[in-house]
């Protein structure tokens, strides 16, 4: 089976999907807005945003479950926008399994196969082959006989992955896949989905409003946010290089800080920075550090100071709440080992930061 390229490595060129210019609105409120995006053959595409900002309404339009108000969707160069469901061999998980309760495991797994019509209808032998294949796959060797109801939440999501996989779907379609499961679980699919992936090489698009889930399981992400496509690249482009303050403050904390932008770079309350000040802008700007970027110092080398608010310890890193005299909290990720009681003073260094024009 054909492999799938992680960020770093050799990639696809082809495109297997292509959103051109697509708007939705249902009732009075628009869903998306003039959205394009291409979707590389091979790749494991992550639909990353926040609730309302359009992912799963695409994922549906891509599958021919709802149709655009304008623009098209092709498949490998082909117009596919006005093709029903069924004529667009895509595979669809759902985030709540959607197995027939009164179907074995390989029965459910076999459906979409023996559901085609007689002329497109793999022997019976071929079908038993195939459903074999999936279940190794998935690590359910032995639980072809054995009903959903018999499963728990993680084994009932691999059986509806291989139930979509089982067709040869043209692409895979995952809404929201692991939302319906524990912490733990959903880490071990994770893992393994990626693994699947890898080993089949199958164009995959999911949904998921999961900001470590996309970063961990995808080629390239996809961050929407009120129907508008805000940024697509690598997880490492989308974390360390945002095109906009809506990308950065969705894909983990940070905080806002009062800047002066003069002479191409950017200073807080007189004392400069390290981040440089887009091109041509002058006057006062919004900073935004990540936790990572601010440094406990004395006071006399700092930008910032507060008093220490509370300080705890999270996988493996200090993590610091520092409030300024003026209420605002600020977080810090600290990896020296030194705890810090509440209302001890301390002094903030500014070493990164983003800057928007």
């Amino acid at each position: 089976m054909a492999s799938s390229p992680r960020a770093g490595g050799t990639e696809r060129a082809s495109t297997a999907i292509r959103v051109e210019a697509v708007s939705k609105t249902f009732d009075t409120a628009a869903v998306l807005h003039d959205l394009s995006l291409d979707v590389r053959a091979g790749e494991l595409l992550g639909l990353l945003g926040p609730s309302g900002s359009g992912k799963t309404t695409l994922l549906r339009i891509i599958a021919g479950l709802d149709a655009p108000d304008r623009g098209r969707i092709l498949f490998g160069g082909d117009d596919a926008t006005g093709l029903p469901v069924q004529e667009r061999a895509v595979g669809f998980v759902f985030q709540h399994y959607a197995l027939f309760k009164h179907m074995s495991v390989a029965d459910n797994i076999a459906y979409g196969l023996n559901a085609r019509r007689r002329a497109d209808r793999p022997a019976k032998a071929e079908i038993k082959r195939r459903v074999g294949d999936l279940l190794d796959l998935i690590r359910l060797s032995g639980f072809g006989d054995r009903y959903p109801s018999q499963l728990s939440g993680g084994q009932r999501q691999r059986v509806a992955l291989a139930r979509a996989l089982a067709v040869e779907p043209r692409v895979l379609l995952l809404d929201e896949p692991f939302g319906a499961l524990d912490a733990q679980v959903r880490k071990d699919l994770r893992r393994w989905l990626r693994e699947i992936h890898d080993r089949t090489g199958q164009t995959t698009i999911f949904v998921t409003h999961d900001q470590d889930e996309a970063l961990e399981l995808s080629d390239r992400v996809a961050v929407l946010d009120k129907g508008r496509l805000e940024q697509v690249g690598t997880p490492d482009e989308v974390q360390e290089n945002p095109v906009s303050a809506t990308v950065l403050k969705f894909l983990g904390d940070s905080v806002e800080v009062e800047a002066i932008a003069e002479g191409g770079h950017v200073s807080v309350r007189g004392r400069a920075t390290p981040v440089a000040a887009p091109a041509g802008l002058i006057g006062p700007v919004k900073l935004y550090v990540r936790p990572w970027q601010l440094q406990l110092v004395e006071p006399e080398a700092a930008h910032l100071s507060g008093v220490v608010r509370s300080s705890y310890r999270s996988q493996g890193r200090q993590r610091i709440e520092v409030e300024e005299a003026g209420g605002h909290v600020l977080a810090v990720e600290d990896f020296d080992g030194v705890r810090y009681a509440a209302g001890h003073p301390v002094g903030l260094r500014i070493n990164g930061g983003y800057v928007f024009a």
